[in-house]
């Protein structure tokens, strides 16, 4: 049976998220900090958080709420932006004390904000590897760091949720910085999933895809240079090679992200959890 390669129709992702009721909520009352979520991925699963009854800290670069992000505030959604730059570890760790001074104590990471680059291998220079490095690597273990120490002092039984990437599962010959700061990201929430365990608190990660958000737009343009493709040629050639057909969308994430906050998955921990469409068999 062929299956036809045309995208599904994308679910509607503006609309402000009606919370469930408690009882029905997976997430009820929960507080949930999200790094990279003034859009994309980050933002689809903080909707998902507040449909389940969570209360959010989204953080971002942007010195003001995206726009986007204002219409959930401006909606009266128990939600808080926050500019910070992950980058900055004691930054991190002053923001998680204020978003709990302001919420409550932490029950919920997703550790999202992450940047791609890509080059030929013998070209590759040092700054790509720092910025890179600095922030899907450093800025994502200190931030986990700095939430797993809060979790610690007020004995909440916490999840973390990295993100990690099908790049972190193989090699990619122009991509080499980034799927080896994924693969780092993997081997961090294994190593924080074991020193964590004794205190309730489980770590796993989600491995996504190809997915259709903004920053594929700029990594399409990255192939297109250096495969000498067309512009949107290697976005549709990959979005064709995904077993079930299409690129995936944020939407798509949301529902792991929330079975991993929620104590749906109270007995997994140290996993990283394939969201790709078929990519990755493991």
């Amino acid at each position: 049976m062929s299956m036809s390669s045309a995208p599904a129709a994308a679910p509607a992702t503006d609309a402000v998220p009606t919370p469930l009721p408690g009882p029905y909520a997976r997430l009820h009352q929960r507080h949930a900090l999200l790094t990279g979520a003034g859009g994309g991925i980050g933002l689809a699963v903080a909707r998902a958080y507040l449909e389940q009854g969570a209360r959010c800290t989204v953080v971002d670069l942007a010195p003001r709420a995206p726009e986007a992000v204002q219409a959930l505030l401006d909606a009266g959604l128990p939600l808080r932006y926050r500019a910070a730059d992950v980058r900055d570890p004691r930054a991190m760790a002053a923001l998680v004390d204020e978003a709990e001074a302001e919420f409550s104590a932490l029950d919920v990471l997703f550790n999202n904000a992450a940047i791609f680059d890509m080059g030929p291998l013998l070209e590759s220079d040092e700054a790509s590897y720092q910025r890179l490095f600095d922030v899907n690597v450093k800025g994502m273990f200190f931030t986990m760091q700095a939430v797993l120490r809060a979790m610690c002092r007020s004995g909440h039984a916490g999840a973390v949720i990295n993100m990690a990437s099908q790049a972190g599962r193989r090699g990619e010959a122009l991509v080499a910085h980034y799927c080896a700061t994924k693969a780092a990201v993997i081997s961090y929430t294994q190593s924080a999933a074991l020193a964590m365990a004794p205190h309730g608190i489980r770590v796993n990660a989600i491995s996504p895809g190809v997915v259709d958000t903004p920053m594929w737009d700029h990594v399409d343009s990255l192939f297109a240079r250096y495969e000498h493709l067309r512009p949107g040629e290697k976005k549709i050639a990959v979005g064709r090679a995904v077993p079930l057909g299409r690129m995936g969308r944020p939407d798509d994430l949301c529902g792991a992200a929330v079975f991993l906050a929620s104590d749906e998955s109270r007995y997994v921990t140290a996993q990283t959890l394939n969201v790709d469409g078929g990519n990755v068999m493991s």
